[in-house]
């Protein structure tokens, strides 16, 4: 109330007061005997566009769900959203078959929730009613900050929109879809995050009518930003980035002297435990979360990298802080590097990969797999392994039979979407390993690979399915080379083009 900017924080906080009060979302009751009511604060931010200037002033009137009492005022708290995988998957799909893609908000979500439970809360700063000091609110509907809110959201959500025709997808249930004579129209769910993909206008335009009749919806028009991921049409498709997030990143962490880098990894540090003194362990941990967000929205090239250090984030010392400032340092330098998706290839292609014993210490190797639709990467992984191996051979085999698991969910998510459901094909995984290729292919287990004789399986069910099929490729025509050790410039800058 004392800053500049009073004039706006006051019409967010009537604003939010407003849609509170038209939701019905409490009574004022007298408190009942034995019970005891949570607290509640108001919480400001202003929130920003993707060019730094200031969108809107934002008031929230959040419970403190954090004093709530497990089975008594709540029960479930599980609530689903959409995998980025699924994301960028849509807009693969947008660029090959030419859909339109618009965006939609629903205001105050978590509002929209009916409560199964008697949750009681304090009456709100600045509201108290005169007269009534000593009632409290019986909450009928969620509100922002309970334990039970999000999943209350999805199910009000779930159930509103099942009702109009649309069924979800069975690997993504944040998937929904529907199939009419003269469009199909597809609607993904980020918690109150929406975008609506169709093959006609009037599919759009008429699932926002239908939307907009129940909740209260913001009409954000063609797609702009998802997620703080930056989206831009051209004339081949969508091209996807983080630009904007990766220059606040770097702001932030401005006082690692960030320098020139061409790589994100330097292969001749071996980066191991630190037994020492920790340096910064808090802020090492807020890097690596920032760094990690990137790395799974839309800079796989950076993937090995924020795997690696995430591994340190206990007890960081001196050298993983250079390692953090390399790859920041990096994504300064192509910070401009977008994920694009075209017309063709319209079939998904897969890259698997690993690197044995790649963990000083636990003698652990590296899992890696890129899929690639629409010319652009749309799911990767990089991991550690979780048990020995004895071989490179082995190292592979694991590898290929986690990227077979995920290969097999992207084909069911695809066979699922309306405009992909009748064109399927079985996923071709390429692999450069030739002993693994063998192994894949064998039916016969000998003494040395009983270990991994449930993977073996595994893969061999998926190649008789028809799910999957796996042929050879050199180390240096891997897409995912790069996810297991570090490469030189000009190998990351031809993997990076690649994905």
């Amino acid at each position: 109330m004392a800053s500049r900017n009073v004039a706006f924080w006051k019409e967010a906080i009537n604003d939010e007061m407003d849609s509170i009060m038209s939701n019905q979302t409490w009574e004022l009751v007298d408190l009942p005997p034995g019970s005891k009511p949570i607290g509640c604060k108001w919480v400001f931010r202003r929130k920003y566009h993707t060019d730094g200037m200031i969108q809107t002033f934002k008031a929230r009137l959040v419970a403190k769900g954090f004093k709530q009492r497990e089975c008594i005022d709540y029960f479930d708290t599980y609530a689903p959203v959409a995998r980025t995988t699924s994301i960028r998957i849509l807009f693969a799909l947008a660029s090959i078959h030419n859909l339109f893609v618009h965006q939609m908000d629903v205001k105050k979500a978590f509002l929209n929730g009916d409560l199964n439970e008697e949750v009681y809360m304090e009456q709100p700063e600045g509201f108290v009613l005169l007269g009534n000091e000593n009632k409290v609110c019986k909450l009928v509907k969620s509100l922002y900050g309970l334990k039970q809110a999000p999943k209350q959201w999805h199910e009000k959500f779930d159930h509103t929109i099942l009702l109009d025709g649309f069924r979800y997808n069975n690997v993504d249930k944040c998937l929904y879809s529907k199939t009419c004579d003269d469009y199909m129209v597809i609607v993904c769910l980020y918690v109150d995050d929406m975008l609506i993909l169709s093959d006609d206008m009037k599919g759009i335009i008429e699932t926002k009518r239908f939307l907009s009749s129940t909740f209260k919806m913001k009409d954000l028009g063609e797609v702009d930003t998802i997620l703080g991921i930056k989206v831009k049409r051209n004339s081949g498709g969508y091209a996807l980035n983080q630009t904007h997030y990766i220059e606040k990143v770097v702001s932030k962490f401005s006082h690692l002297k960030i320098k020139y880098a061409n790589t994100p990894f330097d292969s001749s540090i071996k980066l191991e435990k630190n037994d020492g003194r920790s340096m910064a362990q808090l802020e090492y941990a807020s890097a690596i979360g920032s760094l990690m967000y990137a790395a799974q929205c839309t800079r796989a090239d950076i993937s090995f990298a924020v795997s690696k250090l995430s591994r340190f984030m206990s007890n960081p010392s001196v050298e993983h802080w250079k390692a953090i400032g390399r790859v920041l340092s990096y994504l300064k330098n192509t910070k401009e590097l977008s994920l694009q998706y075209s017309k063709f290839p319209a079939i998904i292609e897969g890259y698997s990969d690993a690197s044995w014993i790649s963990s000083v210490g636990d003698n652990l190797s590296t899992t890696s797999w890129v899929f690639t639709l629409g010319g652009g990467a749309v799911s990767w992984g990089s991991k550690k392994q979780t048990c020995i191996s004895h071989s490179t051979m082995e190292v592979e085999f694991i590898a290929l039979a986690a990227t077979g698991k995920e290969a097999e969910w992207l084909r069911d998510l695809m066979m699922d979407i309306p405009f992909t459901a009748n064109n399927v094909s079985t996923v071709s995984i390429h692999c450069d390993s030739q002993a693994t290729l063998a192994l894949a292919y064998s039916g016969v287990y000998n003494g040395k690979s009983r270990h991994i004789s449930i993977r073996h399986e595994y893969v061999r069910q998926l190649i008789q399915n028809g799910i999957i099929s796996i042929s050879f490729v050199r180390s240096s025509g891997n897409l995912v080379d790069p996810f297991t050790k570090p490469l030189t410039r000009d190998l990351v800058r031809i993997t990076s083009r690649g994905m």
